[in-house]
């Protein structure tokens, strides 16, 4: 978060934005963009005070807290400005849907169209697999069978993704290479664990 909140807030280009800036709001671990909102002075000091986003409705012509009637909040984890200071990018912790037609994002069409959109939706639909009747799903069934054979079928896929490349075979190296990122996900789930833990892992090795 901002070390200097009213510094912060003084550096923002208030007179080119007519007094309101554009705020793009980001998911702080998959980076889909959420939704498009703006703030006054006001609305940006209320957001620090309470670690939520607070917006400044144009309609309404007051300020609103995103979620204050549905309970869907944006928890702030940091924010910044653009290079020209007349624009905010916030990374937040949703709780629940953004959109108010209930859809995860209000770029819902766009947005999971992104790469890692799709891988982050996917491993939020592995979780939700783990107390679910084996019988529902393959992942499931996988979550029922326990750690061990979840972690021998990592073993198999990585060893026939190895040998697709040995072969040379592209498509093949693809196939095999799903299929273990795959099992991959759900072995981390089955531990309460996340790519995010291990991309947490990459950066603090790549500082070294």
């Amino acid at each position: 978060m901002i070390n200097n909140e009213v510094e912060f807030i003084k550096s923002i280009n208030w007179q080119k934005v007519d007094g309101l800036v554009p705020v793009i709001v980001q998911d702080y671990q998959s980076c889909e963009v959420l939704m498009q909102g703006f703030m006054n002075q006001e609305a940006l000091q209320e957001s620090f005070k309470h670690k939520k986003v607070v917006f400044y409705s144009r309609t309404k012509k007051r300020l609103w807290m995103k979620g204050e009637e549905s309970g869907n909040f944006l928890n702030i984890i940091d924010l910044g400005l653009d290079c020209d200071k007349d624009c905010i990018l916030v990374l937040v912790k949703p709780c629940g849907e953004v959109c108010h037609k209930g859809s995860i994002s209000c770029f819902e069409e766009l947005s999971k169209r992104a790469d890692f959109v799709f891988l982050s939706r996917l491993e939020k639909l592995i979780y939700s697999r783990k107390n679910t009747s084996s019988h529902s799903s393959y992942t499931a069934e996988l979550f029922s069978k326990g750690t061990k054979r979840i972690a021998q079928k990592v073993g198999e896929e990585g060893v026939e993704t190895a040998l697709a490349a040995m072969a040379k075979d592209k498509d093949e190296l693809i196939c095999e290479a799903a299929d273990l990122l795959y099992h991959l996900e759900v072995l981390l789930a089955d531990a309460n664990l996340s790519l995010n833990d291990v991309i947490a892992k990459l950066k603090e090795r790549n500082k070294n």
